[in-house]
């Protein structure tokens, strides 16, 4: 008898051991440039726990024990940290927790016993819900992956496991939510500050001019010094900072590791607010577009789009290579041609890009009644992070309208990418208007935007009360100027879909529309695009491709059968040898 062994015949292609390994790491150390250059094993913990003042974020939680279910948000760059940042968080609660238990259980217990009304704690008795530690117990999530922009806070993710309280860790917006509770440890990075000064002198050489200091909102502890080296000792006298604007901040919200430096220099005032930045200064700041903006770290495109339209000119340093960029930047130019080409397009898209921001109902609400009394279509969408392949999806969108927060959570498709333009409520109602008169302004605030619509609506009323207190016909839609593309210069029937059509021509008659059997929309309407009296834009673009559904490739014979199409035998066999493969080998 052969003692080989015996091998069952392979059921597909050849594999090997590898195929099946997950790709492995040989490195296991990570940059944390932020931390400092000194990072080893050792002081990796200790490290991390005073970069996000964990022992001040769990004195917090000591002080608020009513927040049981505790969910960490951290976004791509720093959650590496999570791990430690939890271990430590379990660590502290958990040792406060079995202190306050044993203190609460021995006087509780005390209580009951010589309560006179009770029965010491008894089986079925309702005092024994009294001394229940489970009650106590905190547990604890990390929100690894946000459903939208990094800065915003993700309470959708935080419901799915019905969190108390959200912790966001990082660079934030400070936009308001809807529901819960907010703590931010925005973190303490480490800056230096003379390679930021020496930078700084290079690009500014004459001292007097005007300069703000400005950086995202971990590296913001650092302006103030940063202005008093500036200011005192290299003597520019009109360079001003900016800090935190914590009168954003609601009264659930809290931030943890943060001191407003100002509230310690008597000579500092706060002159101008600039979003989420409030900007100090010894002498009087009249006008931001008077002064150049140095931005220590880079900023996102849509709040670099913010920051350009507010400030004469825009220099960025980037902390990780200490080097200064001068551009180019996001440019105002390409918004206004897609406010331009919003003006004529029929269907909109509104794309929600958030779910946690206050008002974003209220904004998407005004938005489509807007659209709706300026005759044009639209469509909400809600499909989590957008990309090129989500949008290219919805091919009838003539123009997208985003709906998201100013920092990060707005496309601006700088190369090109997206197949259909991409524009902000604020240039929509720029483009929904009569006459288009923009100063250069880019707002991004959802509260601004809807006192902007009702402006614009009141504006409406009070012309059609005027019309009709003055006898003046209103014009039909007959006498309606033809409307034209300002980028491509062609004329456009269909940028107001839902206005109402005065005559409707139809070739064939109804009661041949109604006796015949056929399926396809467009032959019945016989190449009309209007369905109860409206434009049907969806009947317009289906008239453009060359597969309208199913049915509509048929073709009639001589003796008006309808003839399908031909049935043929696919390929047959498995995935590790088709037949054709086999009828190959053997030829």
């Amino acid at each position: 008898m052969n003692d080989s062994v015996l091998v069952a015949p392979s059921l597909s292609t050849a594999q090997t051991e590898d195929t099946f390994e997950f790709q492995s790491y040989g490195e296991t150390e990570h940059s944390r440039s932020y931390l400092g250059s000194d990072v080893t094993k050792d002081n990796l913990v200790e490290l991390v726990s005073a970069y996000y003042s964990v022992p001040e974020l769990i004195q917090y939680f000591e002080e608020h024990p009513q927040y049981k279910k505790i969910t960490l948000q951290f976004p791509d760059e720093l959650v590496l940290d999570s791990s430690i940042v939890v271990q430590l968080m379990q660590q502290e609660l958990v040792k406060a927790e079995d202190e306050t238990s044993q203190s609460f259980n021995t006087i509780d217990t005390d209580e009951v016993l010589h309560n006179e009304k009770s029965c010491g704690n008894c089986s079925g008795c309702d005092c024994s819900s009294k001394i229940d530690k489970t009650e106590t117990k905190r547990k604890v999530w990390i929100l690894a992956d946000t459903s939208y922009s990094s800065c915003c806070v993700d309470e959708v993710a935080s419901e799915h496991v019905k969190g108390d309280i959200v912790v966001h860790f990082g660079d934030a917006c400070m936009n308001a939510v809807q529901k819960l509770p907010v703590v931010y440890s925005l973190g303490r990075p480490v800056l230096d500050l003379d390679l930021v000064v020496s930078q700084f002198k290079l690009k500014y050489a004459a001292k007097d001019q005007k300069i703000c200091l400005m950086a995202d909102a971990p590296h913001s502890m650092h302006m103030k010094s940063i202005y008093d080296i500036l200011h005192d000792k290299e003597g520019y006298k009109n360079v001003v900072y900016s800090d935190i604007n914590q009168d954003m901040l609601q009264s659930d919200t809290h931030i943890v590791g943060y001191n407003n430096a100002v509230e310690h220099d008597e000579r500092l005032r706060k002159c101008v607010t600039c979003g989420n930045r409030n900007i100090y200064a010894e002498v009087d700041v009249s006008e931001l577009n008077e002064y150049d903006l140095f931005h220590v770290t880079i900023p996102k495109d849509p709040h670099l789009l913010y920051l350009t339209t507010k400030f004469q000119s825009v220099t960025l340093y980037d902390p990780s290579s200490g080097m200064l960029n001068e551009g180019p930047f996001p440019s105002m130019m390409k918004r206004y041609k897609f406010m331009h080409m919003a003006r004529t397009a029929g269907t909109i898209g509104i794309l929600v890009n958030t779910l946690s921001l206050r008002n974003t109902k209220e904004t998407m609400n005004k938005l489509t009644k807007l659209l709706k009394e300026n005759g044009k279509k639209h469509y909400l969408f809600v499909v989590g992070k957008p990309n090129v392949a989500k949008l290219a999806n919805f091919e009838p969108i003539d123009i997208w309208c985003i709906l998201g927060c100013g920092q990060g959570g707005i496309v601006l498709d700088q190369y090109n990418e997206f197949y259909k333009p991409i524009i902000t409520p604020y240039e929509l109602l720029m483009a929904l208007s009569d006459e288009v008169t923009w100063t250069g302004q880019w707002i991004t605030d959802f509260k601004s935007i809807i006192n902007q619509i009702e402006n614009e609506v009141n504006d409406s009323d009070d012309m059609e009360q005027d019309i009709l207190s003055s006898g003046t016909e209103c014009r039909s839609d007959e006498d309606e100027a033809p409307e034209f593309n300002a980028v491509t210069g062609k004329y456009v029937s269909t940028s107001r879909p839902l206005r109402q059509i005065a005559r409707l021509e139809i070739e064939t008659p109804v009661e041949e529309v109604r006796a015949s059997d056929s399926t396809e929309l467009v032959k019945q309407f016989s190449q009309t695009v209007a369905i109860r009296n409206t434009v049907s834009t969806s009947a317009a673009f289906l008239q453009t491709r060359h597969w309208t559904g199913l049915g509509s490739d048929y073709k009639d014979d001589e003796d008006g059968e309808e003839d399908g199409a031909t049935v043929e035998e696919g390929t047959a066999g498995v995935a590790r040898s088709y037949q054709f493969d086999e009828l190959n080998k053997k030829t």
